[in-house]
């Protein structure tokens, strides 16, 4: 009985035991750092850990006497090695491996990690792709460089650069890195244009030969993204190079910083060579804690405990360590329990090295833990994001002038480049607000601090190689004066007026582009452009929708379009083309004329002119031959009265001015040449199956072919103004064309000697011609600019006089519905001041003679006391109506007997 009660008793003792065992903390737990120890990030960055461990250590509230152990493996700038100190340090069951500082040895290191399952925390590897699902145990307490090269982006943007050349190291670092910066800048509306890639250990021979082959590419904006160089290789040869002055610009991502600042203050003075760089260093907030670690750290420098002067890669691993701190403090107090156990995946290795290396079975929990840190450390906040970076990525904008650091601005993923501090605009700027970025002012290389172009167009070692059109046809606009390398024509006068306007100098060399046999086909032309074949091309290139997709084309020169040509002959005349110069509406209008003069004249002449009285069909006929007599100046009758005279003044200047104009447009009628074929535009050309013909190279015959849908069986090439006009003077029958479609330039040079030949319809399509440049070309903007001042002041229009208009201008000839013809909106004003005098002349005659009735029946009345004054309204108007077909001079008879009465004899 009593073994009975014993076996529970004992158990139950050896469970408590064990328990208390199991929850018992560990008495040290290890965390490993794999990084170079001699190097710029190294250095500070092994100090700053050990202080941390030591604080850690020292500080009660954390670990609960746990200590902190950190076994440290050294990379040696090799992935290689790197690896093989990883295992090395790895096989001590670390609870997580801080580091590496380089991002390839970080891929290598991050796949270990996976697959044993320890969290790994670098505080320098900035590798965009390090943030991939690919590696959820890899976190990082440094910014990654996506918003590094988000910062770089801003500040090529904020000056207005498109096109930079970047110099990075070729390894995952330099490749990732750029291929951030490059879509950054894409989303700007910028570009790389050129890429110099280095090797980790480059020949100083090779790179400068590289370096001052980029002198003959357009850019003059570089991004040096490499590892940290104490020599400063780049930056010096580029000095020898003279690339290091007026109109370069050098901008340098946080290499450069991290490496000056761990140089001494000595140091620093003797980096004359770095005049007008500009950088971006890891922005730290300022803070007590901050400041105080830099003053021990100094203290540490000079009791020479310290080597190396302290960058922002040393701050950040510094707060790693306690970051890891932290989160395996609360682990422990949540867990308790660190275990690792074997892989089945290293079975078959249990004989090697690698059989030691075990599993962290809990690292799923502490890299939940890590996740969810939250603490205020030298750098600022560390808080992780969804990502696994460090949040809110910012950075200092530093300028070097006269050896010394200089901050110009900031620049955050929040409120992008500012003076003030990003902590100090949190919350109070939009990242968007494009107005509110600014900088201060920086000094470029070469002393000056105006902002540099940032681009050269050519070199006198490089000339613009622009390509010009071996015509051999219409040559006055451009050609090659036969094999003596001398280019002439409008076109090339109009390009050389327009730069001598850019406000820079441009080296360029004119390419002939054809056989010298025919017209060279110009879509193939500017598709040498696109081609890099040449840098532009200066002739008469029409700017037409499929060229615009491949080259950048400047402002047009030149207004032009397709016309169609035809022959003409003079117009068969009718029997009415007498009726011609006036429309209906000026006849309707000048006969209506002619009948108010007609009905006016008889009322103001009746009462006084005796030729305008007598019979009423005698008054008809007279009244209308007064009014059209006029027209030949034969009339009999004579006006007599000052209103009737008034009248026929301004009625005559208008007939003068309407007979003239009449005369003028006949003669121009009976003289015109008229179009004769039945061609009338585009659309009764195309409806037809007449044969088309087209300018050999032109766009014409891809227009009609291709947007018009024209067979190609109609149309026919042509090479010159000679074979044009044997074209169309044999027409379709004769094995000719109907008509020919070419560019209005062209057509009017055609025109000019030829006068058998005019224009059918409207232009049917507008467009210029103007110089093409490769896409993004800053010379195309700016020659843009100088051709609107070359219009401006009038000397397009004398280049165009110069080349065309010695024997006058060409003009061209237009069909027109009713040519010359006149119409009612030309004369209205000469109508509208005769019909207004005719009817003031009129109103006054009216008003006089009613004051003369009223005077006369007054008269009656007093003569007559037995007629009433109350008649009937009727009876007025007749009576007047009376009254005005009496004389005039009757009337003022029986005023004045009245006035003056004869006494009657006894």
């Amino acid at each position: 009985m009593r073994h009975v009660v014993a076996l529970p008793l004992a158990l139950w003792v050896w469970v408590i035991f064990h328990g208390s065992v199991l929850c018992q903390r560990p008495a040290v737990v290890n965390i490993g750092a794999v990084f170079t120890f001699d190097s710029v990030i190294g250095r500070p960055a092994k100090v700053a850990m050990k202080v941390a461990v030591s604080d850690v250590n020292s500080d009660p509230r954390i670990l609960n006497g746990t200590e902190l152990r950190l076994i440290m493996g050294d990379a040696k700038c090799s992935v290689f090695v790197g690896c093989i100190a990883a295992f090395q340090v790895l096989e001590r069951q670390v609870l997580a491996i801080i580091g590496p500082q380089s991002s390839s040895i970080a891929h290598m290191i991050s796949q270990i990690a996976n697959g044993l399952q320890v969290p790994q925390i670098s505080y320098a590897a900035t590798d965009p792709t390090l943030s991939a699902l690919q590696f959820p145990f890899f976190l990082r307490t440094t910014h990654s460089d996506s918003y590094q090269m988000a910062g770089m982006a801003d500040l090529i943007d904020y000056y207005g650069w498109k096109e930079v050349i970047v110099i990075f190291v070729d390894d995952d670092y330099g490749r990732n890195g750029m291929a951030a910066l490059d879509d950054e800048l894409e989303k700007r509306g910028s570009k790389i244009s050129y890429k110099l890639p280095l090797p980790t250990e480059f020949n100083v021979r090779d790179f400068t030969e590289m370096l001052n082959k980029s002198k003959l590419i357009g850019p003059r904006v570089y991004v040096v993204h490499v590892n940290p160089d104490p020599s400063f290789r780049i930056f010096s040869i580029a000095q020898k190079l003279q690339m290091m002055t007026r109109g370069y610009v050098w901008f340098a991502t946080d290499w450069l910083c991290a490496t000056l600042d761990s140089f001494s203050p000595m140091n620093q003075t003797s980096l004359h060579f770095l005049q007008g760089v500009v950088g971006l260093r890891q922005h730290i907030p300022q803070s007590r804690k901050k400041d105080a670690f830099v003053s021990q750290w100094r203290k540490m420098q000079k009791k020479g405990l310290v080597s190396s002067g302290l960058n922002t890669y040393g701050l950040y691993a510094y707060d790693t360590v306690w970051a890891v701190a932290y989160a395996i403090d609360k682990f422990l107090k949540e867990n308790g329990n660190i275990s690792f156990s074997a892989s089945d995946k290293l079975h078959d290795m249990r004989a090697t090295q690698f059989g030691k290396l075990e599993v962290f079975d809990n690292g799923n929990l502490l890299r939940e833990q890590l996740l969810q840190i939250n603490f205020t450390g030298l750098t600022g906040r560390i808080q992780f994001d969804p990502e696994r970076n460090v949040i809110n990525g910012s950075y200092d904008v530093i300028n070097i002038v006269h050896t010394k650091i200089r901050g110009v601005g900031y620049w955050s993923n929040y409120s992008g480049l500012s003076v003030l501090p990003p902590e100090d605009l949190k919350g109070e700027q939009n990242r968007n607000s494009l107005l509110d970025q600014k900088l201060g002012i920086i000094t470029w290389p070469g002393g000056i601090t105006e902002k540099p172009r940032g681009w050269e167009i050519a070199a006198n070692e490089r000339p613009l190689r622009l390509g010009i059109p071996k015509r051999t046809s219409f040559v006055d606009f451009v050609t090659e004066v036969n094999t003596s390398h001398k280019v002439q024509g409008y076109c090339i006068d109009v390009f050389n007026a327009a730069l001598n306007l850019v406000p820079y100098n441009v080296p360029h060399t004119f390419i002939p582009f054809g056989d010298g046999r025919s017209n060279p086909k110009y879509d193939e032309l500017v598709q040498k452009v696109a081609d890099d074949v040449f840098d532009g091309v200066v002739g008469d290139v029409a700017i037409v929708t499929n060229r615009t997709r491949i080259v950048d084309f400047t402002q047009p020169y030149a207004a032009t379009g397709l016309v169609i040509v035809a022959p003409v002959h003079n117009t068969k005349l009718s029997a009415w083309v007498f009726l011609k110069p006036f429309t209906v509406e000026m006849w309707c209008v000048t006969a209506a004329a002619f009948v108010m003069i007609a009905v006016v004249i008889w009322i103001l002449e009746h009462r006084v002119n005796d030729d305008f009285r007598g019979p009423p069909k005698r008054q008809l006929i007279t009244m209308f031959l007064f009014s059209f007599s006029t027209l030949f100046k034969a009339n009999q009758e004579d006006t007599r009265s000052t209103l009737g005279r008034i009248v026929m003044v301004v009625w005559l200047f208008l007939l003068m001015v309407i007979t003239s104009s009449y005369t003028a447009s006949l003669t121009s009628i009976l003289t015109v040449q008229q179009l004769s074929s039945p061609i009338t535009g585009i659309d009764s050309l195309i409806a037809s199956d007449l044969p088309i013909g087209y300018q050999v190279g032109s766009f014409a015959f891809s227009y009609l072919r291709d947007s018009l849908y024209v067979h190609q069986s109609r149309l026919v090439s042509l090479g010159s103004p000679e074979e044009y006009e044997m074209a169309l003077r044999k027409g379709p029958k004769g094995g000719g064309v109907a008509a020919i479609v070419d560019e209005l330039p062209y057509v009017e040079l055609f025109l000019e000697k030829q006068k058998d030949f005019g224009v059918f319809g409207q232009t049917f399509t507008k467009s210029g011609w103007g110089f093409a440049f490769q896409k993004d070309s800053p010379l195309a903007a700016d020659l843009s600019t100088a051709i609107l001042r070359l219009s401006e002041t009038g000397t397009l229009q004398k280049i165009h006089e110069k080349w065309f208009c010695n024997m006058g201008c060409p003009g061209w000839r237009r069909q027109k519905s009713e040519p010359n013809q006149l119409h009612m909106i030309s004369f209205w004003g000469l109508y509208l001041l005769c019909g207004s005098i005719t009817l003031i002349a009129l109103l006054v005659f009216l008003l006089r003679t009613i004051r003369q009735f009223v005077r006369y029946k007054r008269k009656r009345i007093d003569a007559s006391p037995s007629v009433s004054s109350n008649t009937r309204c009727s009876q007025v108007i007749y009576n007047f109506f009376d009254f005005i077909d009496e004389k005039e001079e009757a009337i003022k008879k029986m005023f004045k007997q009245q006035e003056n009465p004869q006494p009657q004899v006894s």
